[in-house]
């Protein structure tokens, strides 16, 4: 299959396999993967049903400012009287309570983790050295037989200074500067580069 016929997606075949999108989906994607592998590695290791995971949980929620909101969104209405006796051990709160603490300290932490976009753009940064990105191309089994390039492979390298404006682009919802970004990413590869404008995953060693 030409350049040309992945340029023109679909003519033959390709887009039959949902799972064949544009790399700038892809992109969000490995993007939105790479922020909760962040958000859920920095967090309480502890589950909520452990006195240890409650309290860390609790003295998150009540030290942390938007935790009292968290906790009323999640459908915790308790008193600040019965939290403060949580917190001394001298009550503990029911399964499904525990629960919504549960949801409300990692919606609170999710929200804190997007609200520092910066922390983000460290982490893919890693001081210059840039995140590994792995590309697996389409899945050609759904194009037209004479059409599929046998010697397409997954690609793996290591992509830097573009992670600033991806996280950005990712914040704003901007698809038009992810695609920007994408064929900034693909055009270090060899020939084959139009190849990857479609692909079926990208994975971010981050």
């Amino acid at each position: 299959m030409s350049t040309d016929g992945w340029k023109n997606f679909g003519r033959y075949g390709a887009n039959l396999d949902p799972g064949n999108i544009h790399g700038k989906f892809a992109l969000a994607r490995a993007l939105e993967d790479a922020l909760e592998r962040l958000i859920i590695e920095g967090g309480i290791k502890s589950p909520a049903t452990s006195r240890r995971g409650l309290m860390a949980r609790l003295r998150y929620l009540t030290e942390t400012k938007g935790g009292a909101q968290a906790l009323a969104d999640a459908g915790v209405t308790v008193t600040p009287a019965t939290v403060k006796a949580w917190r001394r051990g001298k009550q503990r709160p029911r399964p499904a309570t525990l629960e919504a603490i549960d949801t409300a300290y990692w919606n609170l932490r999710a929200a804190n983790v997007l609200a520092n976009s910066g922390a983000f753009k460290q982490h893919l940064n890693r001081a210059g050295r840039g995140t590994r990105v792995e590309i697996h191309p389409v899945n050609q089994d759904v194009v037209d037989e004479p059409r599929r390039r046998e010697n397409l492979r997954v690609r793996t390298f290591q992509v830097r200074y573009v992670w600033d404006d991806a996280v950005d682009a990712l914040t704003a919802g901007d698809t038009d500067k992810l695609e920007e970004i994408w064929d900034d990413i693909i055009a270090d590869m060899d020939s084959d580069w139009g190849a990857y404008t479609y692909v079926s995953h990208i994975g971010l060693g981050a």
